[in-house]
């Protein structure tokens, strides 16, 4: 029952967070300009932030393990995946594991975009026959 109840809260922070992220990379363009980048820029650095202050709230505060799973998997989770590999990222810098997070880095954004790339020029090629 503990491990449903977990779920609940992870899935009940995901809705929130990932209507969260379509509201405001709706929005934002709007404030600052219909360049399509304002929006997914703005929320990757917003919740990058926002997973900062609540992991700083959670290294002082233990104990909360339904609200982390709400706020971090679930909320921060949902609303941008950046912001997990910057907490990543941020907890292997602070672990003294300098050349790993340099290389994660390089890694991540490399081979997603190569990724992303070659997913769809594979099934473009597919469809097309």
């Amino acid at each position: 029952m503990e491990g449903l109840l977990k779920l609940l809260f992870i899935a009940a922070g995901g809705a929130l967070g990932a209507t969260s992220r379509y509201l405001l990379s709706m929005t934002i363009p709007t404030w600052l300009g219909r360049v399509y980048l304002w929006g997914t820029l703005s929320v990757n650095i917003l919740g990058s932030f926002l997973i900062g202050l609540v992991w700083a709230y959670f290294s002082q505060n233990t104990g909360q393990v339904n609200l982390k799973l709400f706020l971090i998997v679930g909320l921060l989770g949902g609303f941008t995946t950046y912001s997990s590999f910057s907490l990543e990222v941020l907890n292997l810098f602070k672990n003294g594991h300098t050349q790993v997070a340099i290389l994660y880095i390089l890694a991540t954004n490399t081979l997603a975009i190569a990724a992303a790339f070659a997913g769809y020029y594979l099934l473009n090629a597919f469809l097309k026959g």
